[in-house]
């Protein structure tokens, strides 16, 4: 017989940002990282006798919980990977769900129909997950093995290992670091529990504000729509000094047009469905020869603040600039605007450096790709 911990990978970028994270591979965040603590010490004491994962960043590092405590190797298996969502990878949900809202809808409530040209079907991943799985067992009789993969190619096994369609809705989409235990004997898979997250209860995180939807986003020519985008800038302004002394929307809609000229996605207007709710303005010359994006807006409608949001946002020209290979993204937040740095350094960014600016310090942050620290 073999012992087997059927773990889910920690929190990473495209569950933080609403993205599409088939084969992406993007990073792990700060809370990710609490989860990985938390469950290298909830399987610290468990007798393991063999580590595997999926080859994605997010499953190795989610691995390295069980390295903490157990001296073994790790041994990559590209069939543990996540579906592959072919054209939808790296997009967001919301985008999608927009522009292709019935395929969007068979994704995720009638998974046995769903067929995307270019993606995997969710029978591919159960065949080669569940595949996979029976070997990992087969060459581990006898022994305790965890093995690490993801969302839907978990549930894919679940599955196949209690013989349950896919739109059965018994079977749940595992949280991040959740476990199922799950043994192997006579050629048949029995499942003991599953998503067993009682490690994360310690973590004593402060209250998640409920993310209530999926925002999409629109690349915007600020010529052709220069009132909406006065109307962010001001009332950004005024949300984070208390007055508009000192602005001039002219100044500001005049650099816009410039970001726009220099490339058509910098400015992006974002949409709760038809409702306008933000507005992003990058501007992607700005520290290109030193390897950094520079953000120059993050504005959101006060009606969608502190509800969980504001990361898709940040997510959004995050992924854009790491799309262009910068290295790291920089930004501008007022002191006298503690939401705003509150957040910044929240989601991973640190203060470089400050000058004086109108209202008190200006700090620069900078937020560097690859330190699993979103």
């Amino acid at each position: 017989m073999t012992e087997i911990y059927l773990i889910r990978h920690t929190q990473a970028e495209g569950n933080l940002f609403r993205a599409m994270q088939g084969h992406w591979d993007g990073d792990v965040t700060a809370l990710g990282l609490q989860e990985i603590d938390a469950l290298a010490e909830r399987m610290r004491d468990v007798k393991i006798d063999a580590l595997y994962a999926s080859d994605l960043k997010r499953a190795v590092l989610t691995a390295g919980a069980i390295r903490r405590y157990h001296a073994l190797p790790l041994r990559t298996e590209p069939e543990l990977r996540e579906i592959n969502v072919g054209p939808w990878e790296a997009r967001f949900f919301g985008d999608v769900g927009w522009a292709q809202p019935e395929m969007m809808d068979t994704f995720i409530h009638r998974a046995e129909e769903f067929f995307l040209d270019g993606a995997e079907r969710y029978d591919d991943v159960r065949r080669r997950a569940a595949a996979a799985l029976r070997k990992i067992a087969e060459e581990n009789d006898g022994k305790v093995v965890a093995v690490v993969s993801h969302g839907v190619t978990i549930r894919c096994l679940l599955s196949y290992m209690l013989h349950k369609s896919l739109d059965d809705p018994s079977l749940p989409i595992c949280g991040n670091t959740g476990i199922c235990h799950v043994f192997y004997e006579n050629g048949e898979f029995r499942v003991d529990t599953i998503n067993d997250c009682a490690h994360l209860e310690p973590l004593a995180l402060p209250q998640r504000k409920i993310q209530m939807g999926n925002l999409r986003g629109e690349a915007i020519d600020p010529r052709a729509e220069a009132a909406f985008y006065r109307a962010c800038y001001s009332d950004a302004w005024q949300s984070a000094h208390g007055t508009l002394e000192g602005f001039d929307p002219e100044t500001y809609l005049a650099a816009a047009c410039e970001h726009h000229r220099a490339d058509p996605n910098a400015i992006i207007r974002i949409f709760d469905g038809e409702k306008s709710v933000g507005l992003i303005d990058l501007d992607t010359r700005r520290g290109e020869h030193a390897g950094y994006g520079w953000i120059s807006l993050l504005y959101l409608d006060e009606a969608y603040r502190d509800k969980g949001f504001g990361v898709q946002l940040l997510g959004r020209a995050l992924m854009y600039y790491r799309s262009l290979g910068r290295r790291s993204v920089r930004l501008q937040a007022a002191e006298d605007n503690p939401r705003a740095l509150h957040f910044y350094e929240k989601h991973g960014f640190r203060r470089l450096s400050h000058e004086r600016g109108r209202f008190g310090k200006l700090y620069l942050m900078e937020y560097r790709f690859g330190e699993s620290h979103v």
